[in-house]
């Protein structure tokens, strides 16, 4: 597994400080390189090697100075030496290279500095030693952070046929030859190239007619293709007698996939090889799921090369598929057994399943949800004709589920035509699968029944012009995420008129509206079922709030849930998205499940639950809405960090900072360290000016943080935000200004999901925190503990929100809704204690950051027991002395939540006499 961001910036941190005085190429390099490689957690010699011997340009043997085949070159120079010279060295040794060994990365360094080329992107990157740290992020192909090559045999094949049809739409285009004709072609092309291999056409039909029929200058391909296209949209018995022998040869179609008269491309003998080269394919070993998503890729050419990051694995859509219906269905099926009567009675069950994906892009569930119910109708036919096995069997009237149980929505017109062919192709893919089970060729050609694929908004249709609620069954898909800062103006506008009249729901990602015309239209029929693929910020933070009682207004019951899992690998150009998967209705079911993830990549286990609530785990439902001040006395005020508003120019780096005491030595007196999130678990150095109280006799005597200063007015004066722009006439101060006077509890904004705990220290007034670290003014050991322990941490990792799966702690959300224990002056004592130990055992590792401590690899065991003796102090406050699991944790946090906030105990609550009016953080 890769290692995080974090370690990897350590690990470059202390590769620098290593590094910094070496100059001699000769003498380290080698090892230098390996070290390099090292800093992301790999070793060289499994990806690389040294001095590999290869023909330059120029004709003379030269050597690599290291290779990583099809990646990465290395040249290597000595401290203070041209890199320019080197990158040219380094590519003069591409000619003796082959083809699939030609790297996309170029690095040339000389010890102190790097410099990256990119050369598929056209982009260099380049930066001293001291600042690799900074940088790693440039290097995530070497760390696993991007796109892999697709390695299995069957996703090869669509990736090679998807590059193939590629290839042929961009020479159409580039001849004018676009829009909606081309499409249309390609999908047509598409069919034919697999109707090749599947023996809907005759073995090598389609190929021999382009090799024999047409010219070798490409000049007439585009009028045959025009009349195959015909042929194979006309019946037998109305095709003219005197039709070409060869033409009349193949099959009636129909389907309307061939009936709309397209204009007559113009191909040449570059396309013309091209579309054989693509007949060179086995095009019967294509999985329609997969290739429907590669071939849309294709319409854009910076897309196609990440075709791998434009499909969507099988075992994720089953992860739908499977609660939703697959599993009772087999369970129905296996109850079944061999009796007749109850397998008939079971296959007209599937034939009337019908279902519908409303933003069904290429047709990915509808094709695989198809698939698998053609497979339990073939185990029906195989049990109900066991007897027959030795004869052939007539099984034309047998089958009954077909293509027109399928319903889709889709924006795009490509992605629903292709949704369209690749339901076809799936069925002729099962056919084949009867043929070869009962030994007889079975066809459905004609093609006499078609999927309802309608091109249209599904936020703005009414989806019962699509499907009517009485005759569906299942309602399942992946729409399109859009967290609310990505949405654009109309998908703001459709989301809001989706939700009308409910407050806030434009902070809503694009994907709930989805829940909400789903839970509209299921209303006329309680008996549909509805599975989607989502983003895991709609079960977190402050969507819940907004979403989830809308919909349970609407009597939705959340039937089983995936909870945070990651849809696709972090493998190079893969959007490594965070998701969860949600099945509802408006009716119940008896047995709930919950599918946990110990991390976002592991397998799924199941846990039976009770009852699902919006943040999907096993407990009372309750919404937890944005607070100003904590639901339990003993929570003292959060704040929220100061935030510059500065463009920088109040912020300095180490260096920055030694270089201005050089020439301004009193601005010492002025400077203070200042922490972020990262800054603060990961122990990054970083200053500020903080400048209150500065008189403008000593400002004026530092003429370089003068400089500062009238930048930092600059930029305020500059703003389009009228807060902003005020804050000119305050130019020496932070933007907004609620740094603690006292020692301070602080609490990282963001910390990695990997963590048990969540980093909390205390630090000085001395230190400033900005606005990604939180802070409580005068807190104390025991409000140090709580919040330090996994009873928090249980409520943080089940509440708060996510950036990707990190850790985003807020105020409004988790701090301020925390319900803390009633404990008694002993356990109060008790958890101090505890909470100390805690804190004597980070002292002796004085060299160790944060990030080291609470690593769960390398954090040290007396820290792992002091924590451990912190938790169990806490739980006994809760009056528990153990939990079975995290569920049953959060269950009892939820209950505990839900009694101190009923009215009556809220009505107590404020009727005391408040804290204090100090403002709050939310």
């Amino acid at each position: 597994m890769p290692l995080s961001w974090n370690e990897i910036r350590q690990n470059a941190l202390s590769f620098s400080k290593e590094w910094e005085t070496e100059s001699s190429e000769d003498a380290e390099a080698q090892s230098f390189w390996n070290e390099f490689f090292k800093v992301f957690g790999v070793s060289r010699r499994r990806v690389a090697s040294f001095e590999k011997p290869v023909k330059k340009l120029d004709g003379r043997d030269g050597f690599i100075d290291l290779l990583w085949k099809g990646v990465l070159v290395v040249e290597h120079k000595s401290r203070g030496r041209n890199l320019d010279r080197a990158y040219k060295q380094a590519t003069d040794y591409f000619a003796g290279l082959k083809e699939r060994d030609l790297p996309r990365y170029v690095l040339v360094s000389d010890f102190a500095h790097f410099r990256l080329y990119d050369l598929d992107e056209n982009k260099t990157a380049e930066f001293p030693l001291k600042d690799l740290h900074k940088n790693v992020k440039h290097f995530a192909f070497i760390a696993g952070y991007q796109t892999q090559k697709i390695t299995e045999q069957a996703e090869e094949v669509n990736v090679k046929a998807a590059n193939r049809l590629g290839q042929l739409h961009d020479q159409l285009k580039d001849t004018g030859y676009t829009g909606h004709s081309l499409e249309v072609l390609l999908v047509r092309m598409l069919f034919c190239l697999f109707a090749e291999y599947t023996s809907i056409f005759e073995k090598n039909q389609f190929r021999e007619y382009l090799e024999q029929r047409t010219s070798e200058d490409g000049s007439d391909l585009g009028m045959h293709l025009t009349q195959l296209f015909q042929v194979l949209n006309t019946a037998l018995d109305k095709r003219q007698k005197t039709l070409d022998e060869q033409l009349a040869d193949f099959p009636y179609v129909n389907g309307r996939l061939f009936e709309e008269t397209l204009s007559v491309a113009s191909f040449d003998k570059k396309m013309r090889e091209t579309l054989l080269d693509a007949c060179a394919v086995d095009w019967s070993q294509i999985s329609p799921a997969i290739f429907g998503s590669l071939f849309q890729s294709i319409m854009d050419k910076q897309a196609r090369r990440n075709l791998g990051a434009h499909y969507t694995r099988e075992a994720n859509i089953l992860k739908a598929l499977k609660p939703l219906f697959l599993d009772d269905l087999h369970e129905e099926l296996e109850a079944c057994g061999q009796k007749s009567a109850e397998l008939i009675k079971f296959q007209n069950k599937l034939r009337n399943v019908r279902i519908l994906d409303p933003a069904c892009g290429c047709g990915n569930f509808l094709v695989i949800s198809y698939r698998e119910l053609r497979l339990l109708e073939l185990e029906v036919l195989k049990r109900l004709h066991k007897k027959e096995t030795n004869r052939l069997l007539d099984v034309k009237g047998l089958f009954f589920v077909d293509v027109d149980q399928f319903y889709g929505i889709e924006i795009e017109e490509f992605p629903a035509q292709i949704a369209q062919v690749a339901l076809w192709l799936t069925d002729h893919q099962m056919n084949m699968k009867v043929s070869e089970e009962f030994g007889q060729y079975f066809a459905r050609l004609p093609l006499k029944k078609s999927p309802h694929i309608v091109y249209g908004n599904a936020l703005r249709i009414n989806w019962e012009d699509v499907a009517k609620p009485a005759e569906l069954t299942y309602i399942v898909g992946n729409p399109p995420f859009g967290g609310k800062q990505y949405q654009s103006k109309e998908q703001k506008a459709e989301l809001i008129a989706v939700f009308d009249g409910v407050k806030n729901a434009s902070d809503l990602d694009y994907v709930a509206a989805w829940y909400r015309k789903a839970a509209d239209f299921i209303s006329n029929n309680k008996m549909i079922h509805v599975a989607f693929v989502s983003t895991n910020s709609i079960t977190q933070g402050e969507q819940v709030g907004v979403l989830w009682p809308d919909l349970a207004k609407r009597g939705v019951k959340i039937h089983f849930a995936h909870r945070t899992f990651q849809w696709s690998s972090e493998a190079r150009g893969k959007a490594a998205v965070h998701c969860v998967i949600i099945g509802f209705s408006l009716s119940e079911i008896r047995q709930k499940s919950i599918y946990e993830y110990d991390k976002p990549t592991s397998e799924p286990h199941k846990i039976q639950a009770q009852q699902i609530n919006a943040y999907l785990v096993d407990a009372v439902s309750v919404f937890l809405n944005k607070r100003r001040e904590p639901i339990t006395a003993q929570a003292p005020l959060i704040e929220f960090g100061s935030m510059p508003n500065d463009g920088g120019n109040l912020l300095l780096t180490p260096q920055e900072k030694d270089a201005l005491l050089n020439q301004e030595p009193h601005a010492r007196n002025w400077l203070r360290p200042i922490m972020g999130s990262e800054e603060f678990i990961n122990g990054i150095e970083r200053w500020c000016l903080w400048l209150a109280g500065l008189d403008p006799a000593s400002l004026r005597g530092m003429p370089k943080v003068a400089e500062r200063v009238e930048r930092v007015k600059e930029q305020r004066e500059q703003s389009t935000r009228g807060a902003t722009s005020q804050l000119a006439k305050f130019p020496s101060l932070f933007g907004e200004i609620r740094q603690p006077k006292c020692q301070y509890l602080a609490i990282p904004k963001t910390s990695s999901e990997s963590r048990v705990y969540i980093p909390m220290a205390f630090l000085q007034p001395t230190v400033i925190a900005n606005t990604e670290l939180f802070t409580i003014s005068g807190a104390t050991l025991y409000h140090f503990a709580i919040l330090s322990s996994v009873m928090h941490m249980a409520w943080v990792r089940n509440v708060c929100g996510r950036l990707k799966s990190d850790y985003r702690y807020s105020a409004g959300i988790v701090y301020n809704n925390f319900p803390w224990p009633e404990e008694t002056d002993k356990q109060h004592q008790k958890i101090e204690k505890a909470a100390q130990g805690v804190l004597d055992a980070r002292t002796k590792y004085p060299q160790s950051t944060l990030a080291d401590l609470y690593n769960p690899t390398t954090m040290p065991p007396d820290l792992v027991k002091a924590h451990d003796a912190l938790d169990k102090a806490v739980d006994e406050a809760y009056g528990k002395t153990s939990f079975k699991n995290e569920a049953e944790r959060v269950a009892f946090l939820f209950t505990l939540y839900q009694k101190i906030t009923s009215p009556l105990a809220l009505e107590t609550k404020n009727s005391k006499p408040k804290k204090t009016t100090k403002k709050k953080a939310v």
